[in-house]
């Protein structure tokens, strides 16, 4: 796959372009941590941006688009509704709430953040209405099986954009990508680099050594190089950099071969079948 520069995108069924590479804002407080780790990743080449109404960081984020010397229309904002307010009527309210903190026209991208049993598919009713009124240019959905995407499919007449899912090398769930490819819905990831509990792996580290990169720089380019747009997140500007430099190299076919061994199914966050029960702890 040639992806040579931080220009580069996927694009999505309905015509949007999504960079292949952001920032994760997950964690980084409002205010100060997250305006500047936003203006670093913009003065680094990133210009998509993933933020959430659970993230408590909109207000920051949106702040940072507005002072940026980007042009709005460059960048790639996304945020989510998160799992008390789905429902048609909490997810069109909740949606007004987050595009009031972020202050923007609009948004690139709006996911529903968990699929909540029994009321995801109203809620995404929500969200066709949201890009039917073209507040959002795209809409998608995280934290998802195959049987969640078929819900959905099934029941509506607009189907996900976006999947965005935990992806690393120790969980690659190649049938979901598969998946995902066949029904043009085009996968993100999030905790890319495993909370950095796989830095140290042994066949990371000597790929590291044989392309001269960094074990995370190798982890992020076989993601866009498995077609997967990935958004690790740092609030330290030399890491925003590291991330950034995954354009100048290509892993080879056997080397790819080798991380997708990796995969133990092994999990950081919950599983998507039983997330209420990682929430209510």
């Amino acid at each position: 796959m040639d992806i040579r520069d931080n220009n580069h995108t996927f694009s999505m069924y309905n015509g949007v372009k999504m960079p292949v590479l952001g920032l994760g804002v997950y964690k980084l407080d409002d205010g100060e941590e997250v305006i500047n780790a936003v203006h670093n990743a913009m003065e680094a080449g990133y210009r998509l941006i993933d933020t959430a109404s659970f993230y408590n960081n909109e207000k920051g984020v949106g702040e940072a688009v507005r002072t940026s010397s980007i042009p709005r229309e460059k960048l790639f904002i996304t945020s989510k509704v998160w799992n008390s307010d789905h429902g048609y009527e909490n997810t069109l309210q909740a949606f007004n709430a987050s595009q009031e903190l972020l202050g923007l026209d609009y948004l690139d991208l709006y996911l529903i953040h968990w699929p909540v049993p029994g009321k995801y598919v109203e809620t995404w009713k929500a969200l066709e209405k949201i890009y039917k009124d073209g507040r959002v240019k795209a809409i998608g959905v995280c934290n998802c099986m195959e049987h969640h995407l078929l819900d959905i499919i099934d029941q509506s007449s607009i189907k996900p954009m976006v999947l965005q899912n935990e992806f690393h090398p120790r969980l690659v769930q190649q049938p979901l990508l598969d998946f995902c490819k066949e029904n043009q819905i085009q996968y993100q990831g999030w905790s890319p680099l495993m909370r950095g509990r796989i830095l140290e792996n042994a066949i990371l580290r000597d790929l590291a050594d044989k392309y001269g990169k960094t074990v995370a720089q190798i982890i992020l380019r076989w993601d866009l190089q498995k077609g997967v747009s990935t958004i690790p997140k740092s609030s330290h500007r030399e890491r925003i950099v590291e991330n950034a430099g995954i354009f100048d190299f290509e892993i080879k076919k056997d080397d790819i071969d080798k991380i997708d061994s990796l995969d133990k199914e092994e999990r950081t966050g919950a599983h998507p079948d039983n997330f209420m029960a990682h929430f209510e702890k």
